[in-house]
């Protein structure tokens, strides 16, 4: 008979063996109950749903394999729909924001060591999926090094669908469910490609193995044309750029794409960070994060990057992200395999952003295509970004010449308004005001107000409707 020592050491060492070695099971309950998170370091209050954590495997040529974190409905799980969140960049981690900033239950205080519970997290209202993708991207690892310089979109939609179908295997009691994908910014390629995805493998292979219902985007890369049009005019019309300046943004870079512009329209950007000054972009009417001083230079230089920016609001958000998932302790808890994590995690990729492969123009044809496949969807934007402003995404999406159903109004939350709406043939649009480049983290119970309308279909709550309830 062993001693009650010798038994607690062998649990010890059995522990430090699965942390740091992968595991994977040929029965996909067993990986589901090795994945599930059990607590987490600067946990200091109790929580009513389960969350899980690990990897998957996407490619086993290559040995590509994602990182997930999900995190179950508050209460009952079975009867809530299940939403994928995905973060842009490209190359940055929907664990450092979606999660620990905007919509996860789990956010970070100033001391990078401490969480607390988000009031507004969106799994009050669904079972919430965060993907770090792609390879390259906070956990998510390839066993081929080249992997993390060649990524693109096409690539990012196919390893995404992979690990979606391979989740729902170990992930049983969810298949046939509900299922949304949201996301925002560079997420703007990533959320409708992937939808595309599932569409297309559902047609092909005749059967529903993903019951994609819809998807939402907020402040999110549409159309690169009209992107940049609404980017100057946005910074033009709020007094931050020259006059001069916003002709030269117009003349060198109205027909640039958003990764990789010429070297003569990141001249002007250049111009235009400098004017600007030392403020945050992606919420033009907040203070900057001190820590980053100096920063500003090369803001412009990556418009789609998301988020410099809980409690309160807190600029320096993403410095106790860093400070968080670097600790020892917290990887362990997350089950990260100690020999695949960075040697420093962050919050983005620069390798990833910089050597960035394929990027279409435009993804409105994508749009066309699922609007007529009969998906649910929404595009949401924060109307103090400069980033994605509002003045783009209503050029995309007036560019889809979409017959109004639903005209232009304001929206209220607890009879304040939260925004405006107005509803086309197929798609809806909602603005969020006051709210920045990252819309929950600004927002956040607007946010929570506008998930829940998405997830059920309606319009936005209006003052009629408020009084009546």
């Amino acid at each position: 008979m062993l001693s009650l020592k010798w038994v607690f050491v062998l649990q010890i060492l059995f522990t430090l063996i699965y942390l740091n070695t992968p595991t994977s099971s040929s029965d996909p309950l067993v990986q589901q109950r090795l994945d599930k998170v059990q607590h987490l370091p600067g946990q200091t209050f109790n929580i009513s749903f389960a969350h899980y954590s690990g990897y998957v495997t996407v490619n086993e040529d290559s040995g590509r394999a994602l990182f997930y974190w999900f995190i179950e409905a508050a209460e009952d799980p079975s009867s809530k729909p299940l939403v994928l969140w995905l973060n842009g960049g490209p190359g940055c981690s929907s664990i450092a924001y979606g999660q620990s900033e905007e919509i996860g239950p789990f956010h970070i205080k100033e001391d990078g060591k401490t969480l607390y519970l988000n009031p507004y997290s969106w799994n009050q209202v669904a079972n919430i999926l965060f993907l770090d993708s792609p390879v390259g991207v906070g956990f998510s690892y390839s066993n081929t090094s080249s992997d993390v310089s060649t990524n693109g979109d096409m690539r990012t939609a196919k390893d995404s669908l992979a690990f979606l179908l391979k989740w729902f295997e170990r992930f049983p009691q969810y298949k046939g469910r509900d299922f949304y994908i949201t996301g925002e910014s560079y997420a703007g390629h990533y959320v409708p490609q992937l939808s595309q995805a599932i569409v297309r493998h559902n047609s092909a292979t005749k059967a529903k193995s993903i019951n994609l219902k819809g998807y939402m985007v907020g402040n999110a890369l549409t159309d690169d044309f009209h992107d940049h049009l609404g980017v100057f005019q946005f910074m033009w019309s709020a007094g931050m750029i020259s006059d001069q300046t916003y002709k030269l943004l117009n003349v060198f870079c109205d027909f640039q794409p958003f990764i990789h512009s010429s070297a003569s329209c990141d001249k002007i950007m250049d111009i235009a960070s400098e004017e600007i000054g030392n403020i945050d972009p992606y919420s033009i009417f907040t203070p900057p994060c001190s820590v980053k001083v100096g920063y500003s230079n090369q803001l412009m230089k990556r418009l789609i990057r998301v988020g410099r920016i809980s409690q309160r609001y807190d600029p320096c958000t993403e410095q106790h992200s860093v400070v968080y998932y670097n600790l020892p302790e917290v990887q362990q808890a997350l089950h990260v395999y100690a020999d695949n994590a960075p040697s420093k995690w962050a919050t983005c990729s620069d390798e990833v952003s910089a050597t960035w492969k394929d990027s279409p123009k435009t993804v409105l044809d994508v749009y066309r295509e699922l609007i007529h496949a009969g998906l649910r969807i929404w595009i949401f934007s924060g109307d103090t970004d400069a980033i994605i402003p509002v003045t783009s995404t209503r050029y995309s999406v007036d560019a889809l010449k979409l017959p109004t159903v639903g005209p232009w109004r304001a929206w209220y939350d607890d009879g304040q308004v939260g925004g405006w709406s107005q509803e086309y043939a197929g798609l809806t649009f909602v603005t969020v005001r006051g709210a920045g480049h990252e819309v929950p983290l600004h927002k956040p119970k607007q946010a929570l107000t506008l998930i829940k309308a998405f997830l059920k279909g309606t319009s936005m709550p209006s003052l009629e409707q408020l009084a009546d309830s």
